[in-house]
């Protein structure tokens, strides 16, 4: 069984975490599954959990601005969608900065990127000191899991879940900004029309 924790337990979730383990969490859009992208450990352990193709890089969830900046090239389209849309049901792709790890985006030269959609969330992040994987709880290419139960049958490997609602049970709107024009790559809670405004 995989032990189940309510959402004050933050010192073990980032314990767990800091030992390079995986655990699912509630986020706005659907359940995720994540580690710490600081560790080629904890990258390869949420690999085998989620039995991920080798070559599918993770989208990665950041405390905020800065730490997206940290790993990503912010160019001005980037930083008003963020501004105005993060944290929220929106995911970037940006190019990855130079200085990150080939392991972290299986050595492409882009990144995908959102920001912590909950206070526990990004407590969490600060916690940890590092940003994390975040990738829907489920078995690649499988349908989404809804609930506790489902996920644990799903991913029996797991090190930990926690607890709690998830709002919109669709996964987020996907951007790509790393031309000179916008593309949505997955249309979700976010429309372009919502975007091209800005």
């Amino acid at each position: 069984m995989v032990k189940r924790y309510k959402q004050n337990d933050i010192k073990e979730l980032v314990n767990i975490l800091k030992n390079d383990g995986v655990i699912c969490v509630p986020t706005d859009t659907v359940y995720g599954v994540c580690a710490r992208i600081s560790t080629k450990k904890a990258h390869d352990k949420l690999v085998a959990v989620k039995n991920r193709p080798k070559e599918k890089a993770f989208p990665v969830m950041c405390a905020n601005i800065e730490q997206i900046k940290d790993i990503a090239l912010v160019n001005e389209i980037a930083e008003k969608i963020i501004k105005l849309f993060m944290p929220g049901p929106i995911t970037l792709v940006l190019k990855k900065n130079k200085t990150l790890q080939n392991y972290v985006t299986n050595g492409k030269d882009t990144i995908a990127v959102r920001m912590a959609t909950s206070e526990i969330l990004k407590e969490i992040i600060e916690n940890v000191e590092s940003p994390l994987f975040m990738t829907s709880a489920n078995k690649s290419g499988q349908p989404i899991c809804n609930n506790l139960d489902e996920i644990e049958k799903t991913c029996p490997s797991l090190d930990g879940m926690m607890e709690g609602k998830v709002n919109y049970g669709e996964a987020s709107t996907i951007v790509d900004c790393t031309l000179n024009e916008i593309k949505i790559l997955r249309s979700g809670p976010i429309s372009f029309e919502q975007i091209k405004l800005v």
